[in-house]
């Protein structure tokens, strides 16, 4: 084992794969290891490098092994794709990503903290809260309007059904449990939305980062604290780097010299690129209203060229640069200065 340079291991739910190479990336080490047999083995080896895809628990296994003195790295499954070979299994996942760790110009994801994982949950299950708060909404104004009876758009406007519904006299008495059942989850999940809401907020004032970048127009308190928690600007070059990694940035099919720009690649983080987009409608709602100081020049140009949601990407691309740049710098939002460090 004293030849072993470096170790890609593909992870599952129980069974590890390995795969080992020496200093002249010759294979010397191909095996699987049960869930408890993992760091028993990894205990018995000197450092190394160990490469492993990022996924949700890969952070926990990098502060396993980092505590047993290996480097970790974590490389985004995308980057590995390229390096398997014919048949997807297991052993070749462990060689793609060994040999993905190797290449000189691999980009990889920072682990993170026990504390970073715990205050990014906050925000995911506020999420799923969100998420099954809308299919119950759904629920209810599909059975509804079963019974003809329909309400405007808007999550609001259903609690406008519920008299509507006890006073629609040919309702049968089961139908009205169920909407009595829905009401009572949707009022449930409000309660808990409204407590996690209390917390973040209570976060954001903590955070003294969350607080400047609160300051970008569009960008509200649970925005500020996703961009403070998730993500790290010295892994990024500069604030095209973090807006091309949250997908708000062109697909590129060019070839022959030819530049042939498609839609937005949707890539990295789709919780933070939706809430740079959402934010980026509001202000453009925000600055059509007669007199609003959100409209600016290049905002106007554009809006008056490309259709509304094109220029919501545009707009939340700027704010990701922005936003970097004001992590990176340390200074807070500037309206003057924003198109300087848009460009940073």
């Amino acid at each position: 084992m004293s030849e072993l340079t470096r170790i890609g291991v593909d992870t599952s739910k129980a069974v590890f794969t390995l795969h080992g190479v020496d200093a002249k990336d010759r294979p010397v080490l191909r095996c699987n290891l049960r869930r408890g047999e993992f760091l028993k083995f990894f205990r018995k080896l000197p450092p190394t490098i160990v490469a492993l895809e990022a996924c949700g628990s890969s952070h926990h296994w990098v502060r396993q092994l980092a505590a047993l003195g290996h480097t970790v790295r974590l490389i985004p499954p995308q980057y590995v794709k390229p390096y398997v070979k014919r048949g997807k299994n297991d052993r070749n996942d462990a060689e793609a990503i060994c040999e993905a760790a190797g290449r000189p110009g691999m980009h990889f994801v920072p682990a993170k903290t026990l504390e970073q994982q715990a205050a990014g949950m906050v925000l995911k299950a506020r999420d799923t809260l969100v998420g099954q708060r809308t299919a119950l909404i759904n629920t209810v104004r599909g059975h509804a309007a079963e019974f003809g009876l329909v309400v405007a758009k808007g999550a609001g406007k259903v609690e406008a059904l519920f008299p509507a519904i006890e006073q629609q006299p040919d309702i049968p008495p089961e139908a009205r449990e169920m909407f009595t059942l829905f009401r009572q989850q949707i009022d449930d999940i409000n309660v808990r939305i409204a407590e996690l809401d209390a917390r973040l907020k209570a976060s954001h004032r903590a955070n003294p980062v969350s607080q400047r970048l609160a300051t970008i127009p569009g960008v509200g308190p649970i925005t500020a604290l996703t961009l403070a928690i998730e993500i790290d600007p010295a892994q990024f070059e500069s604030g095209r780097h973090l807006a091309a990694w949250a997908g708000l940035t062109p697909l590129d099919h060019s070839t022959g010299g030819k530049q042939r720009l498609g839609k937005i690649s949707r890539a990295g983080n789709e919780r933070l690129r939706a809430l740079l987009i959402a934010g980026a409608t509001a202000v453009i709602q925000a600055a059509t209203k007669p007199g609003s100081r959100q409209m600016t020049e290049w905002l106007r140009t554009l809006l008056a060229r490309r259709p509304r949601k094109l220029v919501a990407v545009a707009l939340a691309n700027k704010m990701a640069r922005i936003a970097w740049a004001l992590m990176k710098s340390g200074e807070t939002y500037r309206r003057d200065a924003s198109i300087a460090l848009a460009k940073a």
